[in-house]
């Protein structure tokens, strides 16, 4: 088959789930995965043939994309901040959104570079952790998550790039100290009301876990809530509390950390312009 008739035969087959450009980008992905071959290779070489046995992959990927599989999952890789990620259906896949907490956070340590205590809670893949100790090595990393699946996935990723994180596995509603202090604590928790899954694409109410995605509609902000009370345990005074929100309930979540006693809030818009990030000062007036 030319490489440019299976072009065609994924535009049709995916066109009622993805975007044009979506459907080549997944291509590509899968093109690199299987095969080796770079982006560009259609376009330098026009009649690209590929024989039974290089498409046999392909076929069977673009099956289970009909039935809206991630392409991460597929493949078993996501890139985030640079880096490679093995992903499975016991951690969601990094998202570019999460990209800009890490940005923010390098943002307000550059020019230090003193040895930090930081711990990431609800690691996941360990994409947060992993990129941020890639960034400060200086910095002792801790990563949190309730999931041994996850943690599993999380030690593989750490290991292939070579950095040092200490997992830890529990659950953050029932853990009052932790290793502590911290100067920093950073976290994607679950924040998506169950009625909102309506809004979300199959491809990730299908497929990711639930566990990661959802609260109830009547506590959206239940991980924050404990959020903030264990940062008021395990922050240093003046460490930071870094989050990751559901763009609806920005107000809501800075009400909720200037009530705890948080100082210097501030809210942030993603590289798409919703409100997905806060910030707080731990001031240690409660304590």
């Amino acid at each position: 088959m030319l490489l440019r008739d299976l072009r065609t035969l994924f535009q049709n087959d995916l066109q009622p789930i993805y975007p044009k450009a979506e459907i080549d980008s997944i291509l590509d992905i899968l093109l690199e995965h299987y095969l080796g071959i770079g982006r560009f290779i259609l376009a330098m070489q026009p009649r690209y043939s590929l024989t039974k046995e290089e498409e046999q992959p392909l076929i069977e990927a673009l099956a289970r994309l009909i039935d809206e599989e991630p392409v991460q999952y597929i493949t078993g890789t996501a890139h985030f901040f640079g880096l490679d990620f093995q992903v499975n259906p016991s951690v969601l896949i990094p998202r570019p959104e999460t990209e800009d907490l890490i940005r923010w956070i390098l943002q307000e340590l550059k020019g230090h570079d003193q040895e930090l205590n930081i711990l990431d809670v609800g690691t996941g893949s360990g994409n947060i952790a992993i990129s941020l100790a890639k960034q400060l090595p200086n910095s002792r990393v801790y990563a949190l998550d309730i999931s041994e699946e996850a943690l599993e996935t999380a030690k593989i990723n750490s290991e292939a790039n070579g950095v040092s994180v200490q997992f830890i596995q529990g659950d953050i509603r029932e853990i009052d100290r932790l290793n502590g202090p911290y100067d920093i604590i950073v976290s994607n928790p679950p924040y998506v009301r169950l009625s909102e899954r309506g809004m979300m694409k199959n491809n990730v109410k299908r497929y990711e876990p639930w566990e990661a995605l959802f609260v109830p509609d009547q506590a959206p902000l239940l991980f924050y809530e404990f959020l903030s009370n264990f940062g008021k345990n395990n922050l240093r005074v003046g460490g930071v509390l870094y989050l990751e929100i559901n763009q609806y309930l920005g107000q809501e979540v800075l009400k909720l950390l200037s009530e705890d006693d948080y100082i210097n809030i501030e809210l942030k818009s993603d590289l798409f312009g919703k409100d997905r990030m806060v910030r707080a000062v731990f001031s240690g007036e409660t304590l």
